[in-house]
C-alpha cells in the first residue's frame, strides 16, 4: 500500500480574555481496507479531547473534506502551530 497520508495539521485558538485555549488536529489517513479517512481531534488544551473519523471511498474526496475543514477552522480563528 502506498503512503498517501497528508501531513497532520495542529491548530490552536487561544484567547485569555475569554479563558479559551483550544486545539484541533486534522489528518487524511489510509485505512486497512483501501479507503481513506479524515481523522480529527479537538478539545481544550491539556485535555484528551474528542475524536471523529470520517470514511471516504477515494483520496480526492478525503482531501476535499480536509481542505474544507481546515478553511472553516481558520475562519473561526484557529492558527497553525
Amino acid at each position: 500500500m502506498a503512503n498517501t497520508s497528508t501531513t497532520p495539521r495542529l491548530l490552536r485558538r487561544v484567547d485569555p480574555a475569554r479563558n479559551m485555549a483550544r486545539f484541533y488536529t486534522i489528518a487524511v489517513l489510509p485505512t486497512l481496507f483501501g479507503t481513506h479517512s479524515v481523522m480529527r481531534c479537538w478539545g481544550r488544551i491539556g485535555s484528551k479531547g474528542r475524536q471523529r473519523i470520517d470514511l471516504f471511498e477515494c483520496e480526492s474526496e478525503a482531501q476535499y473534506a480536509f481542505d474544507r475543514l481546515l478553511q472553516a477552522k481558520c475562519r473561526r480563528g484557529y492558527r497553525e502551530c
